[in-house]
């Protein structure tokens, strides 16, 4: 007999107590994710569709599959798991720091003409997307700098649609009317009421799958990394451990970091300094 405290069921399949431990412990090891007992329903739901689609017959069978065969399938269980939550110019005094503060030091007197930032943790590219609409705003691509920005990210189904740049008019509430006119174009026909980003803001932007809890293949140095509601997923340890490596990457003379707004980093101040709501430089 299940107890009903420790089960999750439908009509279709029964997510044990068990079964939830082996999925998390699985997601945990892989990506450093954790599941707490909060996201139970939340695995049940999404991961039950993939038993569908593989037609297994309970928790368990998929359990065994991901535990002793995982291959393309351990891909897709990270895929159906995370949750990509994002807004063009969302927590939008970044942004404005980034316009207002940090282009403006990097372009200063004897200041270099090149530009490198990472968007970890990209999503369905917004995020980077917002960077780059920033910096040609600021005029740096018109005076011929060389911009390049990395958008990274672990689920290999919404970096797809990132590097598409194609986003559905209601869904850009941070673009304004003139942002819009001058680094979207607009869908036709089929495509009426999308909005494209235009290419010489998407040729700036490399969309790469990358798991954090991995090896990194970039050397850096960037002169800013954006990583917000990223590391809420991830435990105490785990953060610290990401966030220094974070710093590793990050040019020496001017690095910074941007984070999310209900991360912290606390027990950091010898590697990062405040410079005031979520925007950290490296000492």
């Amino acid at each position: 007999m299940i107890n009903a405290g420790n089960a999750h069921s439908t009509d279709d399949y029964v997510l044990t107590g068990t079964d939830f431990d082996r999925l998390r412990k699985v997601v945990y090891s892989q990506t450093g994710i954790r599941l707490g007992d909060h996201k139970r329903d939340l695995v049940y739901n999404r991961v039950a569709r993939r038993l569908r689609t593989l037609r297994l017959g309970s928790f368990r069978a998929y359990c065994d599959l991901v535990e002793n065969q995982p291959g393309d399938e351990l891909e897709a269980l990270v895929n159906a798991i995370t949750t990509n939550v994002t807004a063009f110019f969302r927590e939008k005094h970044h942004f404005e720091f980034l316009r207002a503060e940090l282009l403006p030091m990097l372009g200063g007197p004897g200041g270099r003409r090149t530009l490198r930032g990472w968007s970890a943790g990209c999503s369905s590219g917004e995020e980077p997307y917002s960077i780059a609409v920033t910096v040609a705003e600021a005029g740096l691509i018109r005076k011929g700098w060389d911009v390049r920005l990395l958008a990274t990210d672990i689920d290999t189904e919404i970096l797809a649609r990132a590097r598409s740049g194609v986003y559905a008019r209601d869904k850009m509430e941070g673009i304004s009317p003139e942002l819009e006119q001058r680094w979207f174009q607009r869908g036709t026909g089929p495509n009426e009421g999308m909005r494209r980003v235009r290419s010489e803001l998407r040729d700036r932007v490399s969309f790469r799958q990358l798991n954090l809890m991995g090896a990194w293949p970039m050397k850096g140095p960037f002169d800013f990394i954006f990583c917000r509601n990223v590391a809420i997923y991830f435990d105490r340890e785990t953060q610290e451990r990401l966030f220094r490596r974070y710093a590793e990457l990050l040019d020496p003379r001017h690095g910074h970091l941007f984070i999310g707004h209900s991360e912290s980093l606390t027990g950091l101040q010898d590697v990062f300094q405040s410079c005031g709501n979520t925007v950290y430089r490296k000492r």
